[in-house]
């Protein structure tokens, strides 16, 4: 996807926002369905399947790789080369703005004999991908000319050899590569990880037929999958995007008299961070019919309007809600008092600098917030002027998170660029305007 033609959009003070509706398939599982269902031996037929550009992308990564995706009616199916099975391709993998996309696969490619070019936008190729290269290297990857960014060529190899490893941060997508990657080596591949990230790709692992084990040990978690693995195609079902439903959620606690409910959302313990601090802060943010589907625990989320109050997020939740802090940070903008975020060095590596993005957008905006280290204070006064211009950095969270300021501060928020949202939530305007968002220019 190119950015030439930035689409500026500017968010209104919007009466309140009412209904109950669905959002877009979790991101983080629609991108795992694709791949384990190329690794799979056979058919797998995925409902619910996430269609942003960034997940998209990674169904033309697993079909230039020989394991054809296509959409069958509102069903995308995949059918599987097996572990090990994956085919040279053509030519370069264009991953566009995915980080998810490019390191996962990177785990996915490492036990073929194939040479894969991956490339990527602007801002994806300054990306660093030295973490996740570094362990898949010692298992037996190369990497030509030893790059740590896109553009970079990969080669795989059928004798990867397992390894333990312990993380040295809390990375979803770093355990995951490695993961993905142990499936094709001889033996036991080992993870050790001291904080808890998302875990659904042991989740998924075990669904398609991998055998993991999970243990507690020395106050870590210790997750190691058999090698030589044999998984076969399967029914998935993706749940409601929580990092998409989070804009919704956030609306509807900021703009007065706002009443939603947002159904069949993902509430993994590994990915609720966000509503548990909504809720400490006073926030009217209820969990309805929790219940389990496709190995994965849903809800409806049911949001209402209510006066917030500042506090301390601990750093240990940072892995837990780790998208969702530039949309907090909105938030807290309109709580009472100081709201303090700890523990975001990993913003700083993400779209974009996430951390020092979200503190100049406050700023234009006339909240007063302080970035230092890995830490972000929002010194929130119960409204917000608004009135300024967001530059999003092509990141699609921070013009979300911005917009959705916009919809309850005094004057129109305006971000400088919408097209990139599409990488994520393609559907966020009109969800938005379904419940009575009101925005005004072009855009997304």
């Amino acid at each position: 996807m190119t950015h030439a033609d930035p689409a500026p959009l500017a968010a209104l003070s919007s009466r309140s926002l009412k209904g109950r509706l669905r959002v877009p398939g979790d991101k983080s599982i629609s991108h795992r369905a694709l791949m384990l269902g190329a690794l799979a031996a056979g058919r797998t037929r995925i409902r619910g399947l996430l269609e942003a550009e960034d997940v998209v992308n990674t169904a033309r990564a697993v079909t230039a790789l020989g394991a054809p995706a296509r959409k069958d009616g509102d069903v995308w199916e995949v059918l599987g080369r097996g572990v090990g099975g994956l085919a040279q391709p053509d030519g370069p993998i264009d991953f566009g703005n995915s980080g998810t996309g490019t390191r996962l696969m990177m785990g996915v490619i490492a036990p073929h004999d194939i040479t894969v070019s991956m490339v990527g936008d602007a801002s994806l190729s300054k990306r660093p991908m030295g973490r996740v290269l570094g362990p898949l290297k010692q298992m037996g990857l190369e990497v030509e000319g030893d790059r740590d960014r896109l553009p970079l060529t990969i080669r795989g190899t059928s004798r990867l050899v397992p390894i333990t490893y312990a993380l040295p941060v809390p990375s979803a997508q770093l355990k995951s590569a490695i993961l993905l990657a142990g499936l094709g080596a001889a033996g036991e591949t080992t993870v050790i990880e001291r904080e808890a990230t998302r875990d659904h790709t042991e989740r998924m692992l075990r669904h398609f037929g991998a055998e993991v084990t999970t243990v507690q040990r020395d106050g870590a978690t210790h997750i190691t999958i058999t090698g030589d693995a044999e998984l076969e195609g399967r029914e998935v079902t993706v749940p409601g995007d929580p990092s998409s439903a989070a804009f919704l959620v956030a609306a509807a606690l900021i703009v007065p008299g706002s009443d939603i409910t947002i159904q069949g959302v993902l509430v993994n313990p590994t990915r609720t961070g966000f509503y548990t601090t909504l809720q400490e802060m006073g926030g009217d943010v209820t969990l309805l019919d929790q219940r389990e589907e496709g190995g994965e625990p849903v809800a409806d989320i049911r949001v209402r309007c209510a006066e917030l109050s500042g506090g301390a997020v601990p750093a240990e939740r940072a892995p837990s809600m780790i998208d969702e802090y530039p949309m907090l940070a909105v938030v807290a903008a309109f709580a009472r008092g100081a709201t303090r975020m700890d523990g975001l060095a990993e913003l700083k590596v993400k779209e974009s600098d996430r951390l020092a993005a979200t503190a100049a957008g406050l700023a234009a905006n006339g909240v007063r917030a302080e970035a230092a280290g890995d830490t972000l204070v929002v010194h929130g006064e119960g409204r917000v002027t608004g009135g300024g211009l967001v530059a999003t950095h092509l990141d699609h969270r921070i013009a979300m998170s911005f917009l959705v300021m916009g919809l309850a501060s005094a004057a129109p928020v305006t971000v400088d660029d919408t097209a990139m949202i599409a990488t994520s939530f393609p559907e966020f305007r009109s969800l938005m305007e379904q419940i009575g968002a009101q925005f005004g220019g072009g855009g997304a």
